[in-house]
């Protein structure tokens, strides 16, 4: 019988976090004040591994979805292969597949770490994840190293999972939206219209979305009114995408920091700074912040 996977907790004052580190590198649990702010992992998905049912999984080496699992760079034809099936498409990369190693842990903070050397896939990396937990915010720092030898394009970001609540709402700013293609690939962006705004804060659309928002300023606020608790998120500037991913027939709903725009990487847009993509040399590394900060609501 194989082991359940062990659970990491972070404490400090009213904030918890749980991290499962074997799933994935991922977050189980965030609570504030014994109210849960991100889907919790169920104690049936903690026992067969499921990363899917986590609370947060890390994107690494790059955010989202390439087209036909293959991209051009540097002159040569990069192929990815698929790692969700049935799916046939690459998604989020491979950092969330594998489990990672608690390099330190205290009472309030932790560090976790994956190496990937190129095999099936094309790049080698290393990343590490810093969690440091306090009373007003959990803080997590992603920071990735180019292993291989040759420059690469990377894109990170983190995938939060949350409870659809029938009265959530959602705020934030953008200034593009990517239109979805078959296949859940982002299409061309087109300029953000009214209907598709939340700026000013609303419920969650009532159809599907799955979409990148672009030009996003780097803040966004949950709210869960019957939970009495809201969620604020806050990423450095290299964040500038924002997915939302929110099926009616499904209990959450997702809304997902990245430093690359989604299909980014099959569109080309190697130099255009409105995409995202970072081109790390040998030994180069970026590193970003993103902050869950909950208050009362």
């Amino acid at each position: 019988m194989r082991a359940k996977p062990e659970l990491l907790m972070l404490r400090a004052g009213a904030l918890e976090a749980e991290l499962a580190p074997q799933i994935g590198g991922s977050v189980s649990a965030l609570r504030w004040r014994g109210i849960d702010l991100l889907r919790r992992l169920s104690d049936g998905d903690r026992d067969t591994g499921n990363v899917l049912g986590v609370a947060m999984f890390p994107m690494t080496p790059y955010a989202n979805r390439i087209a036909g699992n293959a991209f051009m760079f540097g002159g040569k034809r990069w192929q990815v292969q698929p790692n969700n099936l049935p799916e046939t498409i690459n998604v989020h990369g491979s950092g969330w597949k594998h489990p990672w190693t608690v390099i330190d842990a205290t009472a309030d903070s932790a560090g976790l770490s994956l190496e990937i050397t190129a095999g099936p896939e094309p790049y080698s990396y290393r990343a590490t994840q810093v969690f440091e937990a306090s009373d007003e915010s959990l803080a997590v720092r992603m920071t990735i190293t180019n292993t291989g030898p040759v420059s690469m394009p990377f894109g990170f970001g983190l995938h939060p999972w949350f409870d659809r609540d029938p009265d959530v709402t959602l705020r934030f700013n953008a200034t593009r939206f990517y239109l979805e293609e078959p296949q859940g690939i982002a299409g061309d962006p087109i300029t953000l219209a009214p209907e598709l705004d939340f700026a000013d804060g609303r419920p969650l659309p009532g159809g599907w979305r799955n979409n990148d928002y672009g030009g996003w300023s780097g803040e966004a606020e949950i709210r869960f009114p019957t939970r009495g608790v809201g969620l604020r998120i806050k990423a450095d500037p290299m964040f500038k995408h924002l997915m939302l991913y929110a099926d009616p027939a499904k209990p959450y709903f997702c809304v997902e920091p990245q430093t690359n725009a989604s299909g980014a990487f099959h569109r080309d847009g190697w130099n255009d700074p409105d995409e995202g993509i970072i081109v790390l040399a040998p030994s180069e590394s970026i590193a970003g912040t993103v902050s869950f900060m909950p208050f009362r609501a």
